[in-house]
């Protein structure tokens, strides 16, 4: 068995562990090169398990067609989640619509309102939840483990591609004809709202492209490190 065989065995047997061991285990897919990994070995050995997406309302076009071509391709159904409109309303009205370019203050309650409190939504009563986070992303990830209980949303945690390499990544995709989003062909290693990515150049850090205007040690949305207040709308 080769080395990528290796890893696909261990997710395939980390994915099974979740559903023997969690009742309502779910997917958390935010269309990533990662997640498209998973969402293809999901659909073709635990399509049992649940498979949801956030649409924030301010996706690239590429990422919604990236949707419609997974609806295509896979019996597995991907659930979307959709950010409360008076939520959007009210942020809108006090701060602007790109107010997030404004302060961290400002840009993590965008994400509380956009991605947090919908992913709330989507967790509520599920037993375990997974994710195509892996540690060599950012800095902010390099403790991850996994498999945990997740203290933050109350349910335990998997991310099966932790110890997986981009290049490894894409070795899957290019060997299974997985679908993805056409904006990693244009230099977008990371890919989130529309106004918050940018390409990346030779050399710069797989993250640099999220949130550019901040500094890298905390590029995270909230869904995954670190508490999220209201009170910051």
């Amino acid at each position: 068995m080769s080395a990528s065989e290796q890893k696909v065995a261990q997710v395939k047997a980390l994915l099974a562990d979740a559903v023997r061991d969690f009742s309502q285990v779910a997917f958390a897919n935010s269309l990533g090169a990662e997640d498209m990994v998973l969402t293809d070995l999901i659909a073709r050995f635990e399509p049992d398990i649940e498979m949801f997406s956030l649409d924030t309302g301010r996706l690239p076009q590429e990422t919604y067609d990236l949707m419609q071509a997974v609806r295509a391709r896979y019996s597995v159904p991907l659930k979307v989640y959709f950010p409360a409109a008076a939520s959007v309303e009210a942020y809108v009205e006090k701060n602007g619509v790109n107010g997030f370019y404004d302060s961290i203050d400002q840009r993590k309650a965008c994400c509380y309102i956009r991605k947090v409190e919908p992913l709330k939504r989507a967790l509520a009563g599920k037993g375990a939840w997974i994710t195509g986070m892996r540690r060599d992303q950012a800095t902010t990830r390099g403790s991850l483990e996994l498999s945990a209980f997740d203290a933050e949303q109350g349910l335990h945690k998997f991310n099966p591609l932790l110890d997986w390499t981009n290049a490894e990544v894409w070795e899957y995709i290019k060997l299974h004809d997985v679908p993805y989003n056409k904006l990693h062909d244009r230099f977008y290693p990371s890919i989130g709202c529309a106004p918050c990515t940018r390409q990346v150049t030779p050399g710069e850090d797989i993250r640099s492209g999220r949130w550019w205007w901040e500094s890298a040690d905390g590029k995270e949305c909230g869904l995954h490190v670190g508490k999220m207040s209201l009170q910051k709308l």
